[in-house]
């Protein structure tokens, strides 16, 4: 009997595939940047910065120089008790953990993706 060739894990296959992609996409953009073609410029409205904590407020720049300076997690935590009801006011501290708790999230996101401009 002929031994049948061994087969490459489905995760070596695809992590192939991956890298085959992203060397792709970085030939493309180098190719781009010597063909002298303009670089990317995000729409409005796009976070590129966020500073702060949940402690002292967070402030959370645009692309386009706009501004929003957010409470802190206590004062937002706070006005969800000004609602009458008992499922109300579960549903925004629910809301303003998960705000809070994203922006943290986006923060780590943006100091990651600059380190990998450098």
């Amino acid at each position: 009997m002929w031994a049948q060739p061994a087969r490459a894990p489905a995760a070596k296959v695809v992590a192939g595939a991956v890298a085959a992609l992203l060397m792709w996409v970085a030939g493309a953009a180098a190719g781009a940047a010597a063909a002298g073609e303009p670089r990317w410029v995000p729409p409005d409205g796009t976070v590129t910065a966020v500073t702060g904590s949940s402690d002292s407020g967070f402030h959370v720049t645009y692309f386009g120089r706009s501004d929003a300076y957010l409470p802190t997690h206590s004062e937002s935590t706070a006005e969800c008790g000004e609602y009458r009801t008992l499922v109300r006011r579960v549903k925004c501290r629910m809301q303003v953990r998960t705000w809070y708790r994203d922006l943290r999230d986006i923060k780590r996101a943006i100091r990651y993706a600059r380190l990998d401009q450098h």
